[in-house]
This record gives structure tokens, C-alpha cells and sequence, in this order.
């Protein structure tokens, strides 16, 4: 395998990517740089809310931004996108997947995941976990402050 080569055969990362931001793009970088293949979970609205999760955008909006983002920057980089309804998604029983790219933020559920892997009878994934975004203000970059016009996408202070 050459140094260029990616580590792993699949990736799954997942998550709602409202307001696409630069912690996002750090998430999904990590991701394509680390698989072959890259299956993205797109949390579904209504598993959103059964968060405690309000996105601004519904299902449909965020699906566009994230295809327009993944296009922008791995083009042409073997993925696929799955609405997320359910805690793992395909990450829980997709035998391809070998790792899962998280966040610092949920990196904590990598450990049930893995449990709820074993218990259907598949190995367990690796994890890499991905540092949050900061802003300007030294605090992370989220969503949440975009929507609240605290900071912009790259976590500029507005």
C-alpha cells in the first residue's frame, strides 16, 4: 500500500450537517482520508427532533448542501449517503465499514456501537475521532451559534 493509499476499505461518519461548517468539512475531510468508500448518515428530521435536535434546514435542503459540499471537495471519491433514522445506522451492521470517523463530541457512543456490532455478529470498527472546530472566540464552531448569528461557518465572530 502506498503512502497516499487510504487506511481503511469504508468509513461511515454520520451526523444532521445543518449549517454546513468548518467542523463539518473537518469531519468529512477526515473521512475521505481515511477510506476508500465513505457512507455519510444524514440524520432524518424526525430522528432529529426525537433528539432534542432543531435543524433549520429539513431533510431534502441538507441532503443538497451535503452533495454539493462532497462534490466541491472529493469529487469523484466512492460514497454513498444514508438518511439516518435510527442511533448507528448502517455503521451497527454493515460488515464493509471498519471505521467510524466521529467527532470529539460523540466520540463516547463509538463504544455501543461496537457493542451493538458484536451482537449481530460483526467485528467491531476502528474510531477516529476528530478534534472539534474551534472559532475566533476559542469556543467550538456549531450549528447552534450559526443559527444564533454568533459566528459563521468558518467561525468567524460576526
Amino acid at each position: 500500500m502506498s503512502a497516499s493509499s487510504p487506511r481503511f476499505r469504508t468509513a461511515a461518519v454520520g451526523g444532521t450537517f445543518d449549517s454546513l461548517h468548518k467542523g463539518h468539512a473537518a469531519l468529512l475531510g477526515a473521512a475521505f482520508g481515511a477510506a476508500a468508500e465513505v457512507i455519510v448518515g444524514l440524520t432524518g428530521d424526525e430522528f432529529a427532533a426525537s433528539r432534542g435536535k432543531a435543524p433549520r434546514s429539513a431533510y431534502a435542503q441538507r441532503l443538497a448542501a451535503l452533495r454539493a459540499h462532497i462534490g466541491r471537495h472529493h469529487a469523484g471519491r466512492a460514497h454513498e449517503i444514508r438518511r439516518l433514522d435510527a442511533e448507528y445506522g448502517p455503521a451497527a451492521y454493515e460488515a464493509r465499514v471498519d471505521v467510524l470517523v466521529t467527532s470529539a463530541e460523540t466520540a463516547h457512543r463509538a463504544a455501543s456501537l461496537n457493542e451493538a456490532r458484536a451482537a449481530m455478529g460483526v467485528r467491531p470498527v476502528e474510531v477516529i475521532v476528530v478534534p472539534m472546530a474551534m472559532a475566533d472566540d476559542g469556543r467550538r464552531v456549531s450549528s447552534t451559534r450559526i443559527r444564533a448569528g454568533e459566528i459563521d461557518a468558518e467561525g468567524r465572530l460576526l
